[in-house]
């Protein structure tokens, strides 16, 4: 958890979201991170932006491969299915992001968003490519 701590390590796009590993358990394969909902990131209605709200739930499921691959592989994600359930508005957010199935060259995740309050504002799913990273 130390190396996700590391200002240095995190990528800028997730600095933007405000990015905080909160926990992870690499033996059930999720991680939980916190994200802020900034002003910037807000729509004409006042919620958050739907590509924002989908940023949210790809790092914390591209995340939770990641790790579940020994931090071994990259993970570009193929494709991915958001639902919005209700409006996130801004502030602080956590997402949950959990690998269902971790193949040699794929993996299907799941992800959860909750607002400050603990409601669930939306639900994803994605297929990731592994990719060996090389050393």
């Amino acid at each position: 958890m130390a190396l996700f701590s590391d200002a240095a390590h995190i990528p800028p796009a997730s600095r933007l979201f405000g990015f905080e590993l909160l926990d992870l358990d690499p033996e059930q394969r999720w991680v939980e991170a916190k994200f802020t909902a900034r002003d910037e990131f807000l729509n004409p209605n006042g919620s958050v932006q739907g590509g924002i709200v989908t940023g949210f739930l790809d790092e914390a499921m591209s995340l939770a491969a990641f790790i579940a691959s020994d931090l071994t592989a990259a993970v570009p994600t193929l494709e991915m299915k958001t639902s919005f359930l209700r409006p996130l508005f801004k502030g602080e957010c956590r997402a949950r992001g959990t690998v269902l199935r971790l193949g040699r060259s794929v993996a299907f995740t799941e992800g959860r968003l909750f607002d400050a309050e603990g409601a669930l504002c939306a639900t994803a799913s994605a297929t990731c490519a592994i990719r060996p990273l090389e050393r």
